[in-house]
């Protein structure tokens, strides 16, 4: 791998950062690190079950804000959006009153990704409930739901640099592991 390619999901991080992830990258290392880090997926792998797990931060972190209408993993996100997860309001009129509907989408990618980048990932979606922007009151948020985002934040970026470059998914199940 050339050392000049940019890693476009670590743009923003300081220099030294960057080039450690590329070093690990180039020595086959960012992999085994990862996996020795992150060593199992989460369990969470239906639209029902992310609704519930959703839910359940959501009761935890923020019981006052809107209800939402559906959580649910979606295939089209990272490739239309450019996003890993979205947060969208639905108004519609109905009658004389406008009414609204959140819901929550994350990547498919991450039906197969380790607990923490799950959560990660939801605490980010959750907070936008309350703070539409990424400002410091929006991550302020995001720590106070999870006090390591932005460890997992950078540990999700690495990932995803290591899957662009390299197409190796880490906790993607075997394709010719034999079923009990």
């Amino acid at each position: 791998m050339s050392s000049l390619l940019p890693l476009r999901y670590l743009f923003g991080y300081p220099e030294h950062l960057v080039a450690q992830v590329r070093a690990l990258l180039e020595d086959d290392r960012l992999g085994p690190l990862l996996l020795k880090k992150y060593p199992a997926p989460h369990a969470v792998r239906n639209d029902t079950a992310l609704y519930d797990y959703v839910g359940e931060l959501k009761a935890r972190h923020l019981r006052n804000a809107e209800p939402l209408s559906k959580v649910a993993y979606d295939g089209k996100l990272q490739t239309i959006h450019n996003a890993l997860g979205t947060h969208t309001t639905v108004s519609r009129v109905q009658g004389g009153k406008l009414k609204s509907k959140r819901e929550i989408r994350v990547a498919t990618l991450f039906r197969e990704a380790p607990p923490e980048f799950l959560r990660m990932i939801v605490v980010h979606e959750l907070a936008h409930l309350k703070e539409r922007q990424h400002d410091k009151a929006f991550y302020q948020l995001c720590c106070r739901m999870e006090p390591d985002y932005h460890q997992f934040e950078f540990d999700v970026r690495t990932w995803l640099t290591l899957l662009e470059t390299t197409g190796e998914g880490l906790w993607l199940p075997a394709v010719n592991e034999k079923k009990p």
